[in-house]
């Protein structure tokens, strides 16, 4: 059994269906898999590790006071994982330096609930999620403890199954568990999605539809819906909140919808997606000649144009898709073809640019797209409706303005680019243009200045200590490691995920992955880590972990520097802003 508190796979398939009406529960193989989790093993309050949001639940104070506290407190508990800009602490110390400090307020109920699930499911609180579902639709444990289950039953006694789960749910979707699975949509991005799709679809699919939130939040009360996700915890999870809020047409099938259509012969009014985030290796060699490529074989870099197309191949004639994308894609060259063969068809009618602080994977803007499938001949779009609503707060409130947004021909899109960001079709608004730059300004000097410190702190060392190395695949095969699809994590104590993930990505191992014609595709059990402590492991992890940190927000510095030059040529070229005299005070 692995050591590193990690679920043990099961030796049986998942039943690849569950439904909202009960089948697919209760099934030999699953069984089997909760028999096998019933052994795994649990984290102890001095294992388990809080963010600063969990521990400002604890104490009944807000995130601003938690980090007064770790500047005016010597003794508070130092971080043991996590990032510099997204530490995590031991819970058990946290709580006793609450309790010394006379500063901890009384437990809730959900938040004791949340904590001993994610020590009773480590690395998993999905599936200890899933599990606390199903026990209150057939009293089964499962893997859940007697603690987890008596705390529950007296929650849903005050309020409801449905309320405690909804609860924890949401919880789940803040927290940064939420990050080991790919498709999850922030609360925000529902609630936007929500308003903007309205309820009328009487049948809804969801091919990417993780704990199934936008699935059910989307169209008609009685709508039948449908979906899929990769994750078998998340599709359990979904069916069984589906059975929770009495959405009896409902069914989610297990598996990669790009690779494995479970639907290859569904149609639905409304086709809502929010991908997973991009990944080159999404299946396209296998897929070359998928009947889902109306437009064209998607780019290998292009994985939101394959969902984009999945979604559409699953729309009912005078139905309508609805995918959420990235900015990059509206005029990224290597999409041009298929986003030509969109306007050219008739069949993209709205592009929405919505603002950052939606994504679940991303600080990023991202767009709507919506698409139509024709009825008939004659049946197709004349005109592309933009909207711009990137200045709105990411918590709404979600409406397009009635004397805003450009309709744009057709004809008009379809140049050497064909850029479909709405931005570069819309009028700006000069009189909020100097408001925009100078909280773009604002953000950029504040962006630039905390990044130099997200950089690790280094020193000379010695290359020679790195020549004693082992492959990952031997790793795998002694049952250190574990390599799930792209995803590799460590699977014994000795060693530490991310010291594995940060050799595996490093220049050699990526000169090892590339071909003589330049393709790159990583190869994770070639590839080959140096062999040392385990503490040493944590050190380098550490290191890795602020260096992704780095990375992710300098991409977030250079697409706000981006935005403060286009804001800076509108402003300069329209007449909205004067440049000062060199001799003024900035």
């Amino acid at each position: 059994m692995p050591t590193n508190h990690e679920p043990v796979e099961p030796t049986t398939p998942w039943p690849s269906v569950y439904t909202a009406n009960g089948s697919g529960y209760g099934t030999e193989e699953h069984s089997v898999y909760r028999k096998h989790m019933d052994t795994r093993e649990r984290l102890t309050d001095d294992e388990q590790q809080v963010t600063a949001a969990d521990i400002a639940r604890l104490a009944g104070v807000t995130r601003a006071a938690v980090s007064n506290w770790r500047r005016r407190h010597d003794d508070f508990p130092s971080p043991t994982g996590g990032t510099s800009s997204s530490p995590l602490f031991p819970l058990a110390q946290i709580r006793a330096w609450l309790e010394q400090q006379n500063k901890g307020a009384t437990e809730s109920p959900e938040i004791r609930l949340w904590n001993t699930l994610r020590g009773d499911y480590p690395g998993s609180t999905l599936a200890g999620l899933a599990d606390l579902a199903e026990y209150f639709l057939d009293d089964s444990l499962r893997g859940l403890s007697d603690e987890a289950a008596a705390v529950a039953r007296a929650m849903a006694e005050k309020t409801s199954p449905e309320q405690v789960i909804g609860a924890l749910t949401e919880r789940f979707l803040k927290s940064h568990e939420r990050s080991g699975t790919a498709s999850v949509s922030t609360p925000r991005m529902i609630r936007a999605l929500t308003a903007l799709l309205g309820d009328e679809a009487t049948s809804v699919f969801d091919p990417a539809c993780g704990t199934g939130e936008l699935l059910f939040c989307v169209g008609s009360s009685g709508a039948a819906r449908a979906g899929q996700d990769a994750d078998p915890e998340a599709a359990r999870f979904a069916t069984a909140r589906a059975r929770l809020q009495g959405l009896s047409s409902t069914e989610i099938r297990t598996g990669d919808s790009l690779r494995s259509d479970q639907w290859p012969d569904h149609r639905a009014a409304l086709v809502v997606c929010d991908p997973p985030p991009t990944n080159p290796d999404w299946g396209r060699e296998e897929l070359l000649m998928d009947p889902r490529w109306e437009l064209a074989l998607p780019p290998k870099v292009e994985s939101e144009l394959a969902w984009l197309q999945h979604a559409y191949a699953h729309t009912t004639p005078g139905g309508q898709a609805a995918v959420v994308m990235s900015t990059s894609a509206a005029y990224r060259r290597t999409g041009r073809r298929i986003r030509a063969e969109l306007v050219r068809r008739g069949l993209l009618t709205h592009v929405i640019a919505l603002p950052a602080g939606l994504a679940a994977s991303h600080s990023q803007p991202v767009h709507l797209w919506l698409l139509r499938r024709p009825t008939g001949a004659g049946d197709t779009a004349t005109a592309v409706r933009m909207w711009d609503l990137g200045a709105t707060a990411p918590e709404g409130p979600w409406t397009l303005p009635q004397d805003t947004g450009a309709e744009v021909a057709l004809i008009d899109l379809l140049d050497d680019e064909v850029d479909l960001t709405p931005a570069r079709h819309l009028a700006p608004d000069l009189d909020e243009l100097p408001k925009a730059l100078a909280s773009a300004r604002k953000d950029l000097r504040r962006l630039a200045g905390e990044l130099g410190e997200l950089l690790p702190v280094l020193e000379p060392g010695t290359p020679e200590r790195f020549d004693n190395e082992v492959r990952i695949g031997d790793l795998i095969d002694a049952g250190l490691a574990e390599l799930s699809g792209d995803e590799l994590r460590a699977a014994d104590e000795r060693l530490d995920t991310d010291f594995l993930i940060g050799f595996l990505n490093s220049p050699a191992n990526t000169r090892r992955s590339t071909s003589a014609s330049g393709t790159h595709r990583t190869d994770a059990r070639t590839a080959r880590v140096p062999k040392m402590g385990v503490q040493d492991q944590r050190r380098y992890g550490t290191a890795f972990r602020s260096l992704a940190e780095f990375e992710r927000r300098a991409k977030e510095l250079a697409a706000l520097a981006e935005r403060v030059t286009q804001l800076t040529r509108e402003g300069l070229t329209s007449g909205a802003l004067d440049p000062r005299d060199s001799g003024e005070e900035s």
